[in-house]
């Protein structure tokens, strides 16, 4: 739903995409990526030669593949009312097993890789946020407590009021 300007700045014509320094990056995991790799100073990703570097790169991608899938399929499986009973139920079974995987490995943890914040966070942050639209996020309290701990940061709130009225995943 991009205005046709965006194809201008990028073939795909969608957000979300960057440009710095004369380069464009499209596609959200990339774009976290590229900008903790060239402006992060050595903040938000653990270091490349540790176990947690590729748990950091696990969630990074799960967060824009397996993880959203439940989510996509949710709506077209309603859409076919009593025909659609049996998918409606594997979605709901792999939507719970996302959100219970989740919900596991943030047991004991603020954040997904322990104490700190990293682009996982942010990049998953948007699978929790739209578990509190499209399931009981309640049901799943890690999540829960995880997405209102980032929600409550600065950086957040400034973006909030930076961007305006953000509504998804608000419980």
């Amino acid at each position: 739903m991009a205005p046709p300007e965006m194809r201008d700045i990028h073939p795909l014509g969608k957000s979300p995409i960057i440009s710095d320094d004369g380069r464009v990056i499209a596609e959200s995991g990339a774009i976290i990526d590229y900008l903790i790799r060239r402006r992060g100073e050595g903040r938000l990703e653990p270091d490349r030669a540790t176990d947690a570097y590729d748990e950091y790169v696990h969630w990074l991608h799960y967060a824009e593949g397996s993880a959203v899938v439940p989510f996509i399929v949710q709506p077209i499986a309603n859409a076919y009312g009593r025909l659609s009973s049996p998918l409606r139920r594997r979605v709901a079974a792999e939507l719970d097993l996302h959100l219970s995987y989740i919900n596991a490995s943030l047991d004991g943890r603020d954040f997904l890789l322990g104490e700190e914040l990293t682009g996982a966070d942010v990049q998953m942050s948007f699978v929790g946020e739209l578990a509190g639209s499209k399931a009981d996020r309640k049901a799943y309290p890690n999540i829960d407590d995880w997405i209102r701990r980032l929600q409550a940061r600065p950086a957040y709130q400034a973006a909030i009021e930076r961007g305006g009225p953000y509504e998804l995943g608000r419980s």
